[in-house]
C-alpha cells in the first residue's frame, strides 16, 4: 500500500518540482537575472517539460539577454503549440524585426488566408478541450430531450444537441488540419551568423545565396548531414544540418 502511494505521489511531485523551477526561472527573470532565468528554464527542457509558457518565458529571457536567435526559436516553438496566442504572436514579430534578412511572403488566396487564419486561430490544447466540452453538452442535450415533458423542451434540447455535435465535429476537423499543417511543414531557425546557401548537399557545389541567424526557412528534405531549405518565395537550396536548428 505505501508503495503504491508513493507511485501515486510521484506525478504530483514532479509536477510540484516543475512548477518551483518554473516560478524560480520568473523570480530571476523579473530581477533583471536573464542568464540565471535561462538557466532555470533549461533546467526543465532537460528535465523533458515542455509548454507554451516556458518557451514564451525562454524566447523573452533571450531576447533581454541580447540573443535575438534563439528568442525567435522560442518563440517559434510556442507559437507551435498556440498559434493563436497574441502575445507570442507580437514578441515574435518584434524578434523577426532584427534579423538581417527580410525575406518576401507569398501572396495567398483569401479564402487559404481565411481558413489557415481560422486553423491557426487556437491551440491544439484548447480545440481539443473545446470540442470534448461541446460534446459533453451535447450528450446532456440529449438526455434532456429524452426524459422532459415538455415539447417546446424536447425540440429545444434535440436541435441544441446537433448543434453542439456539430461544432465538436468541426473543432476535431480544426484539429486536425492544424496538427497535419505543423506535422508536414517542417521549418527550422538559423543559427550560424552566415550560411552559405548551395545548390546541391556538397562543399563544391554551385553557391546560390546567403542567410544570416535568427531566419525561418521549412525542411524539405535531409541527405548525409545536409538538409534542403525552401523560403517563402520557393527558392531551395542546401545548407550543412548543423546551421540550423528544426523547430
Amino acid at each position: 500500500m505505501a508503495c503504491l502511494l508513493v507511485v501515486l505521489l510521484l506525478p504530483v511531485l514532479a509536477f510540484a518540482a516543475d512548477s518551483a523551477k518554473f516560478e524560480q526561472g520568473n523570480g530571476l527573470y523579473a530581477k533583471g537575472n536573464y542568464k540565471g532565468a535561462i538557466g532555470a528554464y533549461n533546467s526543465l527542457l532537460k528535465d523533458g517539460y515542455t509548454s507554451e509558457a516556458l518557451y514564451y518565458n525562454l524566447g523573452n529571457a533571450h531576447y533581454k539577454n541580447g540573443d535575438n536567435t534563439e528568442a525567435v526559436y522560442y518563440f517559434e516553438k510556442a507559437h507551435k503549440l498556440s498559434p493563436g496566442d497574441e502575445d507570442v504572436n507580437i514578441n515574435l514579430q518584434f524578434a523577426r524585426l532584427k534579423t538581417a534578412d527580410k525575406l518576401d511572403q507569398p501572396t495567398q488566396f483569401f479564402l487559404t488566408r481565411w481558413w489557415q487564419g481560422l486553423m491557426l486561430g487556437f491551440s491544439l490544447k484548447g480545440l481539443a478541450i473545446f470540442s470534448i466540452v461541446c460534446f459533453l453538452l451535447a450528450s446532456g442535450a440529449l438526455i434532456s430531450y429524452l426524459y422532459a415533458v415538455s415539447v417546446g423542451v424536447k425540440k429545444g434540447s434535440f436541435y441544441g444537441a446537433i448543434v453542439l455535435f456539430a461544432i465538436g465535429v468541426f473543432s476535431i476537423v480544426l484539429a486536425s488540419s492544424q496538427s497535419d499543417y505543423f506535422n508536414n511543414n517542417r521549418e527550422a531557425v538559423i543559427f550560424t551568423a552566415s550560411v552559405t546557401v548551395k545548390s546541391a548537399p556538397s562543399n563544391a557545389a554551385k553557391n546560390l545565396f546567403v542567410l544570416h541567424d535568427g531566419t525561418k526557412v521549412s525542411i524539405t528534405g535531409r541527405n548525409a548531414g545536409w538538409t534542403k531549405i525552401k523560403l517563402p518565395n520557393g527558392t531551395e537550396g542546401w545548407i550543412i544540418s548543423t546551421d540550423a536548428r528544426e523547430i
